[in-house]
């Protein structure tokens, strides 16, 4: 794999403004691939993200394009199947000759085409939650990441329930780092880990993480379980009379299964997510009202959709602001800040040193009957840990994943 370097230097910069001054040349379409899970497992929450990218490439076209050219879209259906990731991955770049791709839901997915992006010196946008730590030039990352969903959520359901607390995750690196998230945050909020446990993705019958719960002293359960078997959990566990408090970065904001469960199996679950369909802002139902006037049997309008959305209009302020879809201009426009956008979970921006996005972070409870309220909102919460721990972009790419344990090297 090529090793690239992203230093500012004054001949990039030249070499960037030279570029943007041949970027009237440029004819023809530009050219965005989209990898997504349109059956599969992870299908109920990701046909949505094409959906929103259909809608903001129509409203782009519609206003004249990207610096006057259309936008054309490359979809592939991943079938929730990585090996079809790295496929049609390969095939967007190399036979397609796309500008762009937005790509994955799993961090499993993600994982399994980066390297290729990295091989060809690509550039993905990855729209999705997920468990942070991706330091790595050729992706802009639009989700919300740990220490903004983790350090807002653990330490508030520590306050209102209790220090007691209760893991399970799915068994791969989303689950896993995750939970080593929350046992960091429980553990510098004074708290105690109960128990933890990590479930196969094929898993779907819980009798015996539900007795290991329900024999221990926990307080609340942290659910990071993903996908349709694991997705049985919830419903098993109420007919169990589990009764505890659930918090979860993944559920409600993703798959929506307050609104596909059968209530009250969801009842007080506490997620925090950076979007979903009930916020009651000004901005949210402006989205939701033009996303439905387009796709009217649209089931949930989730997080990942608005993390598309945005990301399409923030692909369009970067090349046109770079005068060019090079994908060295953009880094350097990312590098020099104040790419933001105001949409419909309100303004966020994207950090030049980890290229992740801030977020607005809301704290939806699932109620009794599955109706959500917001007991909390935290503003503009920025993805602090992965630049301060030591990735920046704008300096040096090492195409790498960080965890806590495992951080950038000093410099």
């Amino acid at each position: 794999m090529r090793k690239k370097t992203c230093k500012l230097s004054l001949a990039a910069l030249a070499a960037s403004t030279i570029l943007a001054g041949t970027a009237q040349a440029q004819e023809g379409p530009i050219k965005i691939g989209v990898l997504e899970d349109q059956s599969g497992d992870f299908a109920a929450a990701t046909m949505v993200k094409v959906h929103a990218i259909e809608l903001a490439a129509k409203e782009i076209n519609d206003a004249g394009g990207i610096d006057g050219r259309p936008v054309e879209l490359v979809t592939y259906d991943t079938q929730s199947d990585n090996r079809r990731y790295q496929e049609f991955m390969r095939r967007v770049l190399q036979s397609d000759q796309v500008d762009v791709v937005f790509a994955g839901f799993s961090s499993a997915s993600r994982e399994a085409y980066r390297p290729i992006v990295n091989q060809f010196d690509g550039l993905a946008f990855y729209n999705n939650q997920y468990e942070g730590g991706v330091c790595d030039a050729n992706m802009i990352v639009t989700g919300a990441v740990p220490e903004q969903q983790f350090s807002t959520l653990i330490p508030w359901m520590m306050e209102e329930y209790g220090p007691n607390v209760y893991t399970i995750a799915a068994d791969y690196n989303f689950g896993q780092i995750s939970a080593e998230w929350v046992r960091q945050i429980v553990e510098e909020n004074g708290g105690n880990m109960v128990g933890e446990e990590f479930i196969p993705l094929g898993v779907s019958q819980f009798s015996q993480t539900i007795q290991n719960i329900q024999t221990s002293e926990a307080d609340f359960v942290v659910t990071l379980l993903v996908g349709a078997a694991q997705a049985s959990y919830y419903e098993q566990a109420a007919s169990s009379n589990v009764g505890l408090p659930m918090a979860s970065s993944v559920n409600v904001g993703q798959g929506y299964e307050h609104k596909r469960f059968t209530p009250p199996s969801l009842k007080d679950m506490y997620v925090t997510t950076n979007y979903i369909e009930e916020i009651d802002t000004p901005e949210s139902k402006a989205f939701v009202e033009k996303f439905r006037a387009m796709f009217p049997d649209e089931p949930y309008i989730n997080q990942e959709a608005a993390n598309s959305y945005i990301a399409m209009n923030l692909y369009k302020q970067l090349v046109e602001r770079a005068g060019t879809t090079d994908h060295d201009a953009i880094r350097g426009v990312i590098a020099e800040g104040d790419v933001c956008y105001d949409g419909p979970s309100g303004e966020v921006c994207l950090d030049p040193k980890s290229q992740h996005m801030s977020h607005s972070i809301y704290l939806a409870h699932v109620g009794e009957d599955h109706s959500i309220d917001f007991p909390k909102v935290w503003e503009n919460i920025e993805p602090y840990w992965l630049g301060e721990a030591g990735c920046d972009l704008t300096q040096n790419d090492p195409s790498a994943q960080y965890t806590p344990s495992n951080p950038p090297p000093a410099n």
